[in-house]
């Protein structure tokens, strides 16, 4: 029998030499696993990513649109906030915006670089006095920003931008395709979903006026009344016609008429407030809502309108005036019932004569 003896030495080498081979396994399959976690979790991000872009498509309400599209922007890693800017044709821009105040909404003035040429990406770096860039606590100011025009067949509409809080973030070149690919994606759902909301807002108003119609003038009223009763808020109501104007019509022609009908439009819309709803319900009638308000402020609002229409003369129709009826939202009111107290008291004021108010009795009729 023959027996196979080990040294000590050899044993001992081997051990060394498998233990090493044991922790470079262990050491690539760690690797391995991380790297699947990274390429799992970027696949998973890359996913929620296409679905978020997928969804714009799904809807054509423009508010809708412009979150999904900012929800997108703001996975980005690194971005704590974002904002998407709309032109406006003249008028005050869109602004939509996540994780930004509304100062600091405000504050965020981005241009394209001087002499024509539209960049195709815009980089920024705020910097801060020495007293307000302090290390002490979580970041709260934005220290850069990035910028893409928001493209269509027409041409730019607009730009999504992305901000940064953390004072070391730069912005590289994957970042910047990966914002202009969703400015890409978003671009025509965004064109979409802005033409049907001026497509809607052109059915909203009235073609002589310019003024919401009665058709907007009764829904918004249904909203506003539920809104005030749900919350206890205030709501107040105006309803006016201008005196006399049947004789004025048939005196002047009704084309004449429809010209101060318009004039006098304008003078209302001078006079209401910006958070109020100024509408024509109908011929030379016309009806103001006023959220968050009382019969003093329909009142003071009335006296105003009536103020601006009889300062100067309109056209052939020389001075005129409104006669109205306000009513201040109850309890008991349903929206019906809310117009049609204030619709009473203006036929009230107009037998009594010109120029004249009267405030709605506490129930319809």
């Amino acid at each position: 029998m023959f027996w196979l003896v080990r040294g000590a030495g050899k044993g001992t080498q081997s051990d060394e030499r498998l233990a090493d081979l044991v922790s470079d396994m262990n050491s690539r399959m760690e690797t391995m696993v991380s790297e699947l976690s990274e390429a799992l979790e970027h696949a998973q991000e890359e996913g929620r990513r296409n679905q978020m872009l997928g969804e714009l498509a799904g809807t054509i309400d423009l508010d809708e649109v412009l979150t999904r599209t900012l929800d997108t922007a703001g996975a980005m890693p690194g971005v704590d906030a974002a904002l998407a800017r709309l032109d406006n044709d003249g008028d005050t821009p869109i602004i939509a915006t996540l994780g930004l105040t509304t100062d600091e909404a405000q504050r965020q003035a981005i241009a394209g670089p001087p002499g024509g040429p539209e960049a195709r990406s815009i980089s920024l770096v705020y910097q801060y006095p020495s007293e307000m860039a302090s290390n002490d606590g979580p970041p709260t100011l934005i220290h850069s920003g990035l910028a893409v025009p928001i493209q269509t067949e027409g041409g730019s509409i607009g730009f999504i931008a992305v901000f940064s809080r953390s004072r070391s973030h730069t912005w590289n070149e994957e970042e910047v395709r990966e914002l202009e690919e969703l400015a890409l994606r978003a671009g025509p759902a965004i064109e979409n979903a802005k033409r049907f909301r001026e497509a809607r807002q052109l059915a909203d108003l009235d073609a002589l006026t310019g003024l919401h119609n009665r058709r907007y003038f009764h829904e918004t009223l249904d909203r506003e009344v539920a809104r005030a009763q749900r919350y206890d808020r205030t709501l107040a109501l105006v309803v006016l016609d201008l005196d006399d104007f049947k004789a004025i019509n048939d005196r002047i022609g009704h084309l004449t008429g429809d010209a101060v009908i318009a004039e006098s439009a304008e003078r209302v819309r001078d006079v209401v407030r910006s958070a109020d709803i100024a509408c024509r319900v109908g011929g030379d009638e016309f009806a103001v809502i006023l959220p968050e308000s009382t019969l003093a402020d329909a009142d003071q609002l009335y006296q105003r309108l009536q103020a601006v229409v009889s300062a100067r003369p309109i056209g052939q129709a020389g001075r005129l005036s409104f006669s109205a009826g306000v009513a201040e939202l109850k309890p008991e009111d349903d929206p019906t019932g809310f117009f049609e107290r204030a619709d009473e008291a203006l036929y009230r004021a107009k037998e009594r004569g010109k120029a004249q108010v009267v405030v709605a009795s506490n129930a319809a009729g």
